[in-house]
């Protein structure tokens, strides 16, 4: 059975803190905030535990977890080398929503790594998280915390809802401010490769450390999460329409169909559609995307109908993101 705690999202109390990483120790399972969504942590190096992670979520075990740590030094004990592009990227975006794929250390269990021989590793910013982490005193493996290919979560209410008791704690710090995953960047690869948008951008990366590509090919063993064909999908069906979605939304309505349509600014009512407007700042969308989508899941819709966001470099995170939303 789930137990959940309010805990104060900039000041975490230090008893909260305290118990949650006795049960990371312990081999639990614990649901945290990060500055992106809400991960399932446990105990990266301690493999009965990540297995726990991959029963909880029913995730394929050919889908990698990414590594969270407290400090630089942590990140160091879990990669077999530690390059100088590794070291520039840490000093200008940790802790932050940037994911760095390296050549994992031998104490790394496989199951962490899907088999492969590289490891994906984070410092996450959300005071919560990086004070759970540095308690525990170990790597926190931690997929975000929702069943495999669902929608992943940026409240509590939306882990429970998701995974109810197979999660042993969830700490309770609120919504997540960012909104979205994190950025992963391949650094074993030569130029290093985006394996999956974030919200660190390909350009600001380019800033740090020169040339890099954006890799659409998953590769096996798979180096990242988050590169299904379908991933961050609702239980209600989710297409992209051109435009701003209104052709797509009437067509529908028109027939009967229970819609909810996701567009830009403010447009006029239509019947019987339950209509909310985005804002067209990319890191403001994202902040509310994932809310809205499992507000919208709950309603009892036959179909949710977003109009598809500008083709451009800004705007690729969550283009990804809802193109494997809406992939069948």
């Amino acid at each position: 059975m789930h137990r959940l705690t309010k805990i104060n999202a900039e000041n975490p109390e230090p008893a909260a803190i305290a118990d949650a990483a006795e049960l990371i120790r312990s081999g639990r399972l614990v649901a945290f905030p990060t500055e992106t969504v809400y991960g399932l942590g446990a105990d990266a190096l301690n493999e009965p535990a990540v297995r726990r992670i991959f029963a909880a979520k029913g995730r394929p075990t050919t889908n990698p977890l990414i590594v969270h740590l407290a400090s630089i030094d942590m990140a160091q004990e879990v990669v077999a080398t530690w390059p100088d592009s590794a070291d520039r990227l840490a000093a200008r975006f940790w802790p932050g929503p940037l994911t760095l794929v390296l050549p994992k250390h031998p104490c790394v269990p496989d199951k962490v790594t899907a088999g492969g021989p590289t490891v994906a590793v984070r410092m996450p910013a959300h005071p919560v998280a990086r004070a759970l982490i540095q308690a525990a005193g170990t790597p926190v493996a931690a997929p975000s915390a929702n069943r495999s290919s669902a929608l992943s979560p940026t409240t509590a209410q939306h882990v429970i809802a998701s995974l109810g008791d197979a999660v042993d704690l969830v700490l309770d710090a609120g919504p997540c401010p960012g909104g979205i995953e994190s950025t992963v960047l391949d650094l074993t690869a030569d130029p290093p490769q985006i394996l999956r948008p974030g919200l660190i951008t390909a350009d600001q990366i380019r800033d740090v450390i020169g040339a890099v590509v954006v890799d659409r090919s998953p590769g096996e063993p798979s180096r990242s999460p988050g590169l299904l064909p379908r991933h961050y999908a609702p239980r209600t069906p989710l297409e992209l329409a051109p435009g701003d979605g209104s052709i797509r939304v009437r067509e529908l309505a028109e027939t009967g169909v229970r819609v909810a349509w996701l567009t830009w600014d403010h447009v006029p009512p239509v019947a019987g559609v339950e209509v909310v407007s985005m804002p067209r700042d990319p890191n403001a969308y994202a902040a509310r995307l994932y809310a809205e989508l499992h507000r919208l899941d709950a309603a009892n819709l036959d179909r949710i109908i977003v109009a598809e966001p500008p083709d451009e470099p800004a705007w690729l995170a969550i283009r990804d993101r809802l193109r494997r939303a809406a992939s069948n």
